[in-house]
């Protein structure tokens, strides 16, 4: 339902009064430094990990904590860029900073800390970053790791841009590709200037009408390119200071979008000397209805003038699906990109095209096929990274609730590649992976796991033993009072002939022979899965804190356990998925010691909160003591309201028209007669993937069938609850709600964070009074 790209955000700074719990967690790394637009690299070093341990892993701590975003070397593999940013509940704020990680011994050097700047990038031995300017305008901002001199303006976009992208021609001058709106006229679009109008009203002749959270405007994602280039000294020869040529729309006149929205970022296109490649759907298609993209390729004489050439379409024989991943050779001549086979599941099974040239694309092969069509490696590849010397590519797939890397060599002809992709690394979750130095075979990768939110290491792929881990971010867990002792897997029996997997994490304070609660979790998607990772949003930690034992299963559809297991839940959203479930919970009970299921709660959002109102009309909800729906699915046919028709299209069978039998099916409306299990119901204004109405129907058939039962929203938050504010609230009363019911203390009180609480039940309770 929701096919996301993890992003990992950066946090560092400001320490939050609200509770000497977590006050530990900013003390021994970053302090509040006044905003500056010099380096600040002659300031003492820090650590580049989180020192001291809380008392507490609390709602606050996960939300107040330092996020470091995924780190990118230096050319010569002596440094690594990245961001961090910290919010406080005590000024109510966001602090962000642009560090630098001497690799070698793990220290960080704070970059700046200046409002409105984002995206450092390494531009030769510099570092480029944007920063908001005046009416909507953008910077980009040149600064030095010497701490010789002041930052400058290389020169100014009149809009906002975003997700660049930089290649180094030659000394002194670097491409530059980044991401902005353009208008039906090709210009950068700029909200600051656009003419104001006196209606709000919007007519649509086509689909689709809204996208995740917003309504579809005229405007569209383009990738813009242009020069940075330093002018050199006649008598001296050496370089002054960059500037900005004008900036071309790389898509105009193309009817083509790339990024792909909602989620498409600078993992849509790469560029090279010689050219841009990119993924963009066909426009000639209803985006609603198709997922069906191309592979393109624009050659580029010249960075700093408009091309005369148009994007070439490459198109692979049997595949239909999505592309995503283009990622151009390091000498520009040949091209790997993903693609998937089946137009309209957005979930199939990612494929691994490769382009030999670049100058003849009709030669792109997908490799590894098989003659059943289902392709010799059954793994699914997120993304694509090139080695130094173009031999080889890393592919990094989830695997058994893990995303690892995997290396494939890349033959002289795409047809002769018979090798499977060969195991990397083998634990963790790698969100990046860079080269470590321009002329290193060692890769530098940024990753996560459940109790580590940040962890930057190095390997030889030729030696994957050698793994060295260059920082964690809070000290692999410690920080956070979290350790590896508590995090477990087990295996099931699902509802045929297959194991099921599920992630099992204790509390920190865990102490053998006492029984604990449960809290099951079960992930969205249908097709996602529970990994070995970090969240700011699920983390299953926050759960065992507060003394469960919390199990997060992968039942049918989960991703990363073979594309059969993920595509069987088609036409299959409430059986092998729940009696998956009903096992699971079966199994913990007999097998499990330590997990108290008389004192049980799940907890589920989109497709899990889906599964949250099937299973309350469903014997396992008779020995469940409350349930948690995060914007779920109430009625089947209310998905016809929502964004991306292709999506129940598919795993439904057919639109309802066709297909209404299955659409009842498994419709969870017409099991209410049997809701009586306890239900906090969490729906969102702006989620326009599952429309409010599905938790207000929700929440009137538990309030008029007398089941007790809360609903909570808010207007401003989409299908996720992102804002740290409202994501401390959605926190409290999640917690305080399944803590009443298996005899947990309150977290805490909920007038304490500032919150409206309507109780009818109050109000009619001081009228009845009144009267008396």
């Amino acid at each position: 339902m929701i096919a996301t790209r993890t992003i990992y955000l950066a946090i560092f700074s400001g320490i939050s009064a609200v509770s000497l719990l977590y006050i530990a967690l900013f003390v021994s790394l970053l302090v509040y430094r006044s905003p500056s637009a010099t380096i600040q690299s002659k300031l003492p070093q820090e650590s580049a990990e989180m020192t001291i341990r809380a008392t507490k892993f609390t709602p606050e701590v996960l939300l107040s904590a330092p996020r470091r975003s995924c780190a990118t070397p230096n050319a010569r593999g002596t440094l690594a860029l990245y961001t961090v940013s910290t919010y406080s509940f005590e000024s109510h704020k966001k602090i962000r900073e642009i560090r630098i990680l001497d690799i070698g011994n793990g220290q960080s050097t704070l970059v700046t800390n200046e409002e409105k700047t984002s995206e450092p990038h390494w531009l030769e031995n510099e570092i480029l970053w944007f920063r908001e300017g005046e009416k909507g305008s953008t910077e980009l901002i040149i600064g030095s790791t010497e701490g010789a001199r002041e930052t400058y303006v290389a020169g100014t976009v009149p809009g906002p841009v975003s997700d660049a992208k930089l290649k180094v021609l030659d000394k002194g001058r670097v491409a530059i590709a980044f991401v902005g709106k353009a208008k039906p006229d090709g210009d950068l679009y700029n909200p600051e200037n656009a003419p104001k109008t006196y209606s709000t009203g919007r007519v649509y002749d086509f689909l689709m009408v809204r996208h995740w959270d917003k309504y579809v405007s005229p405007n569209r994602n383009s990738i813009w390119y242009g020069v940075l280039q330093t002018p050199k000294s006649h008598v001296t020869g050496s370089s002054g200071r960059y500037t900005l040529s004008p900036v071309m729309n790389a898509l105009e006149n193309t009817y083509l979008e790339s990024p792909i929205p909602p989620f498409g970022d600078s993992g849509h296109f790469d560029i090279s000397k010689k050219g841009i490649a990119f993924v963009a759907k066909d426009p000639t298609l209803n985006p609603a209805t198709n997922t069906t993209c191309h592979f393109y390729y624009l050659p580029v004489l010249s960075f700093t003038t408009a091309t005369s050439s148009k994007p070439v379409k490459v198109e692979v024989e049997d595949l239909e699906g999505a592309c995503s991943s283009p990622a151009i050779s390091p000498n520009g001549q040949a091209a790997a990109f993903l693609n998937m086979k089946k137009n309209g599941y957005e979930s199939d099974k990612n494929r691994l095209v490769l382009i030999p040239d670049l100058t003849k694309t009709s030669a792109a092969t997908e490799v590894l096929k098989s003659n059943d069509g289902k392709g010799m490696w059954d793994r699914s590849p997120q993304s694509i990274l090139w080695s130094n010397d173009g031999k080889s590519l890393f592919l990094t797939a989830e695997e058994e609730g893990r995303n690892i890397l995997f290396k494939v060599d890349v033959p002289a002809t795409p047809t002769d590649l018979d090798a499977l992709p060969e195991k990397v690394t083998d634990a963790g979750y790698i969100s990046e992976v860079y080269p470590l130095a321009a002329d290193s075979p060692d890769l530098f990768i940024s990753g996560s796991s459940l109790i580590d939110s940040s962890v930057f290491s190095i390997i030889n792929p030729a030696n994957p033993s050698s793994i060295k881990q260059v920082s964690s971010f809070s000290r692999n867990g410690s920080s956070f009072g979290l350790g590896k002792q508590q995090v477990s897997d087990i295996w099931f029996k699902g509802s045929g002939d297959y194991k099921v997997h599920a992630w099992v994490i204790k509390p920190s304070n865990f102490v053998e022979g006492k029984k604990y609660p449960l809290a099951y979790l079960i992930h969205g998607g249908p097709q996602g899965a529970w990994g070995d990772q970090w969240s700011t949003r699920w983390n299953p930690a926050v759960f065992a804190e507060q003394g469960y034992i919390a199990i997060a299963p992968n039942p049918t559809g989960s991703t990363g356990y073979g594309q059969d297991f993920c595509d069987a839940i088609k036409n299959n959203w409430g059986s092998l998925p729940y009696e998956d479930l009903v096992n699971g919970f079966e199994y913990i009970k007999d097998n499990l010691s330590y997990v108290d299921t008389d004192r049980a709660v799940a907890l589920g959002a989109s497709y899990g909160g889906y599964m949250m109102n099937w299973i309350n009309g469903h014997p396992l909800g008779r020995k469940l003591k409350a349930l948690v729906c995060h914007d779920g699915v109430f009625s089947m046919g209310n998905q016809m309201s929502s964004d991306e028709q292709y999506f129940p299209n598919h795993d439904l069978g057919g639109p309802v028209w066709t297909a209404q039998e299955k659409w009842d099916r498994w419709d969870p409306s017409r099991h209410t007669g049997n809701w009586s299990t306890p239900e906090l119901v969490i729906h969102n204004g702006l989620d326009f993937r599952l429309p409010i109405s599905e938790g207000l129907a929700a929440f009137n058939v538990l309030q008029e069938r007398g089941v007790e039962s809360r609903f909570l929203t808010f207007p401003d938050e989409n299908h996720w609850v992102l804002k740290e504010e409202n994501s401390l609230v959605w926190h409290t009363v999640v917690l305080n709600w399944i803590n009443k019911f298996v005899g947990l203390p309150a977290y805490k009180e909920e007038g304490e964070e500032g919150f409206e609480v309507q109780s009818l039940a109050l109000e009619r309770e001081t009228k009845e009074m009144s009267v008396r």
